[in-house]
């Protein structure tokens, strides 16, 4: 629609670019418009990812744009050469995906990416060409807008305005675009600079149409096997045909393309990952790794095959703990680590010199671990739906917050004690404040907890805890602990009702796993039995899936966590047993031992500093499984205190 020259400022001395309209285009109003829109569109655009428009003008019947002069050459270009490095798609793809934000939060949607519309320059990307530029509806009002479309004189001509290769199905269908539309675009762009092949081919514009509305391109690791998996995810994603499902904002594509190259070439290939498929069947396989004495961790891949008859490879894996640092052990705080929903992150409690636990954050697709500012005395950890945030209590009486990607931590209500929270896709968090109290629900942003559930007085039950969301976001499983052995065991429950159903007899936390499991303990035996969450209830038979996965009794905890993409995670030995009373001086002298080791917890020293009130399991350690957790199998004992 337009021709470009380079020209000289002669006022400012500056090389520039001035992009005209031809005068047999000037009569014609569609371009016309299309000309002014773009000046005026691209003079509130300040980015230094995007072409800067200096001046606009109208002599002797030609209207022009005096803009930056942009040094380098165009993206298709430099694709004639073939694909680019991994490290330039990544850091030229978060600046064009930032430059789209940039434009989205001004209310503009630019409707023509593609290759010829971005140069390469020495100090990286810059967007042209916004002459198809429109202002974008509100997201809110699309439900309508796909109804009753309002046509415009720039339109009116050709509804469908742009480059078929990379538009998106709506911009296809000519219906109202937002932001989501560009952010198609740009996957498209990406998997060409990774590939060298556009995402959707045919032999003329009717097929390429056809293949973008209903076929899927062909994932990058079939084309670039050794292609990370996080980045085929981000890009596969953006081409996602339902809006609904790509990226919501340009925002949150350029975050996932940092934080992939953040993580390194040394990222899993995306060959690797656990496939999907029509037809489920659940694979369980792995061995526990000694890491620490009776403390470890462990790797599992969920197998899901698509034939009935297929072998379930066994993939094992240990973690070690941070070079200088131990992994958290305690009785009396439960719930040390957690796989993130994608399978790609695991976070977990680990001490350093000062012995202060502290959140650490691992990238599976990596060899190193790295701590979370100001995640002092964390535990219990949990995760947003969205793998974005991790949830975690701390020893102060506080449930906190703080992106994966790092930041600052943010405190979201009271929590004295916490015994697990879940997390769902509407921002709601539900979690167990203290070690003898029901469930509550907080707003993930913060807020006043209200109680979701209550405690029953006739069933003697003495705690909720260890919550966790089903798929749809509303039911959600719970542990009850209840001095009426009967009334002990796993629930379903539902948010914005009273009502509750029990699932299973059982003494400690359980998780549902995709495609329909339950994960529960008996002792220390990792089991998984058929479950439909639809209809909360079970539908086979159990299985054993590990052993010795670390059991801690008194918090009624299983130290285990399973992600949407069928990773399990557990540490193995039994928390807290073979532990000793130690009596030390002030300069942290070893004075005397009181006891033999056994499973202790919760040491009071009486006001008078001459006894110690503590709780000790009087069970032998062989019989967890029929131990239960009644009040007999405990008794707390007074213990002298001789000082040198």
């Amino acid at each position: 629609m337009g021709e470009v020259y380079r020209a000289r400022d002669t006022r400012l001395e500056r090389t520039v670019a001035i992009k005209i309209l031809p005068a047999e285009l000037s009569s014609d109003l569609t371009h016309k418009q299309r000309f002014e829109r773009e000046a005026k569109t691209i003079s509130h655009l300040n980015h230094p990812h995007i072409c800067v428009l200096h001046d606009i003008g109208h002599q002797e019947g030609i209207d022009y744009l005096v803009m930056e002069c942009v040094e380098g050459e165009s993206l298709a270009k430099r694709l004639e050469k073939g694909p680019l490095p991994l490290e330039q798609v990544l850091r030229l793809g978060a600046q064009m995906a930032d430059a789209l934000d940039k434009a989205h939060r001004s209310g503009v949607v630019h409707r023509d990416l593609k290759p010829g519309n971005i140069m390469l320059t020495p100090t990286g990307t810059k967007l042209l060409d916004f002459g198809l530029a429109k202002p974008m509806a509100p997201l809110a009002s699309l439900a309508t807008l796909t109804i009753t479309r309002q046509e415009s004189p720039v339109t009116q001509q050709g509804a469908i305005v742009g480059t078929i290769q990379y538009m998106s199905p709506e911009q296809i269908e000519g219906k109202e675009l937002d932001g989501r539309s560009d952010v198609f675009s740009l996957g498209a762009v990406l998997y060409e600079m990774v590939t060298g092949k556009r995402p959707f081919e045919g032999k003329s514009q009717l097929s390429v149409a056809s293949a973008i509305l209903e076929k899927e391109p062909v994932t990058i690791s079939t084309i670039k096997p050794m292609t990370p998996a996080t980045l085929d995810h981000a890009i596969l994603r953006c081409l996602a045909k339902d809006p609904e499902e790509r990226w919501q904002t340009a925002r949150d594509l350029a975050l996932e393309l940092k934080w992939v190259a953040e993580s390194g070439p040394q990222a899993v290939p995306a060959r690797f990952a656990p496939a999907s498929s029509t037809r489920w069947r659940l694979g369980w396989a792995g061995a526990a790794v000694a890491v620490l004495a009776l403390f470890g961790l462990a790797l599992f891949v969920i197998g899901y095959v698509s034939h009935p008859t297929a072998r379930v490879q066994t993939l094992r894996a240990s973690i070690t703990p941070p070079a200088d640092a131990a992994f958290t052990v305690s009785s009396s705080v439960a719930g040390t680590m957690a796989i993130s929903p994608n399978g790609r992150m695991l976070v977990f409690t680990a001490e350093a010199n000062n012995n202060i636990p502290l959140l650490w954050l691992r990238s599976l697709d990596s060899l190193e671990s790295r701590p979370l500012s100001g995640t002092e005395h964390a535990f219990a950890p949990f995760w947003s739906p969205d793998s974005k945030w991790i949830a975690f209590f701390s020893t102060n009486g506080l449930l906190k917050k703080v992106e994966a990607s790092g930041g600052p931590v943010e405190t979201v209500c009271a929590a004295q004690f916490g015994r697990g929270g879940t997390w769902n896709q509407d921002g709601l968090i539900i979690f167990a404040p203290n070690v003898a109290q029901p469930l509550f629900q907080v707003a993930a942003i913060g807020g006043t907890p209200v109680p979701i559930t209550q405690l029953d007085a006739v069933r003697q039950e003495i705690t909720h805890r260890w919550p966790q969301f089903l798929p749809d976001g509303k039911h959600y499983l719970f542990f009850v602990r209840a001095g009426e052995p009967s009334a002990t065991g796993l629930y379903v429950g539902k948010v914005g009702s009273g009502e509750r159903q029990k699932v299973l007899g059982i003494s400690a936390n359980a998780l549902y796993a995709p495609p329909g499991y339950l994960l529960f303990g008996r002792g220390d035996t990792l089991m998984a039995q058929p479950f439909d969450a639809t209809n909360a209830r079970i539908t086979g038979e159990p299985t054993v899936t590990t052993h010795e996965v670390s059991l801690n009794i008194a918090s009624n905890f299983l130290n285990f966590s399973v992600s949407q993409t069928g990773l399990l995670v557990y540490t193995s030995g039994l928390l807290g047993l073979g532990r000793q009373l130690v009596w030390y001086d002030r300069q942290g002298k070893l004075l005397s031992r009181l006891g033999s080791p056994e499973y202790i917890s919760w040491p009071q020293i009486s006001p008078d500093g001459q006894r110690l009130a503590i709780r000790l399991l009087t069970q032998p350690a062989g019989s967890f499984e029929h131990l239960g957790l009644r009040s007999d199998s405990w008794d707390t004992y007074a213990n002298e205190l001789r000082r040198p």
